[in-house]
């Protein structure tokens, strides 16, 4: 009887950033311009890569990779919250926001598998430069995408699997602006504690995997470094690298903050500030990062304007 009693949540209420009306406004205009400049600038990359062919290398396939992925985890977040900025009671349906996590949980696991290899391919082109073209070959380039993008999508469907087997009765209110994995399991009527060991542990796992993976890399590269007599020499070696490092710090920066903590830690307001910098911000640091501080990128992007400005 009591069973029969429970409501079963249909839809939840996102509580967003703020409550304050003229605040949403703000808010609005601001992360429209964010997320208008992240699909701009990553779509731009991606498209200034595949048409020029000086770009056409092992280390600008998986930046073009990460612009796309960037922009498609934003966009699994960005819409819904928008959204919700314009209305009084920002709602999302239960099979909606499982898709939400769904996706969000495919682009970042992807992204993170991702800074992981491009770590690897910098190794490669410093430590063996003879040998890059060879040992990063195209086919091999096209398996570790499709190796991140599996790996991401494994682990994002264990975990939504796991979500929605769980049970939902009351209260329906997240206090968040998308469908959270730990704000999601606070609202369960059902035992959490797998749930919670599965996050812990996969999230747990692959960051530190992917960071060791990172962090070798890094270190062979100073070693590497450390052998070149030349000091310019030294600097054109590592000024392919420091890209790709500043992102990853970014990144992971923020991702272990929302993540990688004891559920007694938790914090949502805390939560809420780093989720607007790994959903929204850093999407739309990437290409800016790898603009500002790669010459090749810089010189396409001269081309292309001067292009556009050629008299037909």
């Amino acid at each position: 009887m009591a069973a029969e009693n429970l409501t079963v949540v249909t839809e939840f209420i996102l509580l967003g950033l703020t409550d304050q009306a003229e605040m949403k406004i703000v808010l609005f205009g601001l992360f429209l311009v964010i997320y208008a400049i992240t699909l701009v600038g990553n779509l731009g990359m991606i498209f200034l890569i595949h048409t020029t062919p000086k770009l056409h290398t092992p280390m600008y396939f998986f930046l073009s990779c990460l612009s796309f992925v960037d922009a498609c985890y934003s966009s699994a977040i960005a819409p819904q919250m928008l959204i919700n900025l314009l209305v009084v009671k920002g709602t999302i349906s239960f099979p909606a926001c499982m898709v939400q996590h769904l996706c969000f949980g495919v682009f970042v696991t992807t992204e993170v598998f991702l800074l992981s290899v491009m770590a690897s391919d910098r190794y490669v082109a410093v430590v063996n430069p003879l040998l890059y073209t060879l040992a990063t070959s195209k086919r091999k380039c096209i398996v570790l995408v499709t190796g991140s993008w599996a790996c991401g999508t494994v682990s994002s469907l264990i975990h939504t699997i796991s979500l929605g087997r769980l049970f939902f009765c009351g209260p329906n209110v997240i206090s968040h602006f998308f469908c959270d994995m730990p704000s999601l399991l606070k609202l369960s009527c059902s035992d959490t504690s797998l749930n919670e060991l599965l996050l812990l542990t996969f999230s747990g796992v692959i960051a530190m995997a992917t960071l060791l993976i990172v962090i070798i890399s890094y270190m062979l590269i100073l070693v590497a470094l450390l052998r070149i007599r030349s000091a310019s020499g030294r600097r054109k070696a590592f000024s392919t690298c420091t890209s790709h490092l500043t992102a990853v710090t970014i990144f992971y920066g923020t991702l272990s903050f929302s993540y990688i903590q004891p559920s007694s830690q938790y914090s949502v307001e805390q939560e809420k500030v780093a989720a607007v910098f790994h959903t929204l911000v850093i999407p739309r640091l990437n290409p800016l990062i790898y603009s500002l501080r790669n010459k090749e990128v810089n010189v396409a992007v001269k081309r292309a304007i001067e292009m556009k400005h050629l008299p037909c």
